[in-house]
């Protein structure tokens, strides 16, 4: 079965082909990705309207480029896969308009696939794949989960963001210390040059008790903090921003390790943009090797959106029986669409 998934929920265009047996992982046969970052770095941000307009246009060529690439027809496809929710809206309905159209068109079923439950897939398309069941960090643009994870469509969730999530508070605390847009690989960049004790920063909710995160009040303090600097800031911006990665770290590391204690697993998963953090993944692999706990990342080049993700989820929720592709192709878009419970099948098809 040869699955096309299409991405768009928010600036990146991704799309790729997953290939997948009745046994065995599906593994990716072509992928390809458009970023929109230097589009909206002129406004500080992602411009809704800008963002779809620049789906339309890539979405095909890329289409394209992923058939050549692969070496297959579009006749080849069996199941075209999108983004269904949660995202802006109108970047959803671009990906979601083109997988319906395309897949009418070919005569081929559809499937709408939830854009977090294609990150918490999305290491079964590293060379290291884990084993259900396992705990799963969710660190994506405006999430931050902790998930118990029991198989696909079987996620109860452990805690979540109260308020900002860590990509928010990378981003934001980046922005108030003047750094580009997308803010977050850019503190984090420049946090290397710094010492992250040189503040001391509050870490939200880490004695709380529960699994929730909240990194708003964060944000205050660096705000705060770049306040009392003054003309002092730029000499000094690379310890405020190595310590403001520290607290987030610290936070996500222990609540992690937490969620570990509280289920008595022995397997994590992190997955999304903040994966990629490269203090992050050092302290995790640092403290789970000393509990003898596997962990799993997606691989670099997939922890952004991406078409792989959404294909791969896809193929997997069909290969497991859970969910059947459908050939009606009115559809809607989800923009909040919180991720199933344990025990739930999932995800609904689209509307008829």
């Amino acid at each position: 079965m040869l699955v096309l998934g299409i991405e768009s929920s928010c600036d990146e265009t991704g799309v790729a082909l997953v290939e997948s047996g009745a046994t065995g992982l599906p593994r990716l046969a072509a992928h390809a990705l458009h970023s929109q970052i230097a589009m909206h770095q002129a406004y500080g941000g992602v411009v809704p309207e800008l963002a779809s307009r620049d789906h339309i246009r890539r979405v095909l060529p890329l289409t394209e480029a992923v058939l050549a690439q692969a070496a297959r027809g579009l006749e080849a496809v069996d199941v075209v896969a999108y983004t269904r929710g949660p995202g802006l809206a109108g970047a959803l309905l671009v990906g979601a308009g083109v997988a319906c159209a395309l897949a009418a068109a070919l005569g081929k079923p559809v499937l709408g696939v939830h854009h977090l439950e294609g990150h918490l897939l999305s290491p079964f398309l590293s060379a290291d794949p884990p084993e259900f069941p396992f705990v799963a960090l969710l660190v994506s643009g405006g999430h931050t989960q902790l998930m118990r994870v029991d198989g696909v469509g079987r996620y109860e969730l452990l805690g979540e963001t109260i308020d900002d999530a860590a990509g928010e508070a990378f981003d934001k605390s980046a922005k108030l210390m003047g750094l580009p847009y997308p803010g977050g690989p850019w503190l984090a960049k420049l946090a290397e040059q710094g010492d992250g004790a040189a503040f001391k920063l509050p870490r939200p909710l880490l004695h709380s008790g529960n699994l929730d995160f909240s990194f708003a009040g964060l944000k205050t303090a660096v705000l705060t903090q770049a306040r009392k600097l003054g003309d002092q800031l730029e000499a000094r911006k690379p310890d405020l921003a190595a310590s403001t990665q520290a607290a987030i770290v610290e936070v996500l590391l222990k609540k992690s390790l937490m969620a570990l204690d509280q289920t008595g697993l022995d397997r994590l998963v992190v997955a999304g943009g903040v994966g990629a953090n490269r203090l992050l993944r050092e302290q995790l692999d640092a403290a789970c090797a000393r509990r003898g706990v596997r962990v799993h990342y997606p691989e670099l080049a997939l922890c952004t959106d991406n078409g792989a993700m959404i294909a791969m989820a896809g193929a997997m929720r069909l290969q497991a029986g859970i969910e059947a592709a459908s050939e009606r192709y009115a559809f809607d878009v989800k923009p909040r669409w919180p991720l199933a419970r344990s025990g739930e099948a999932g995800m609904p098809a689209p509307a008829a």
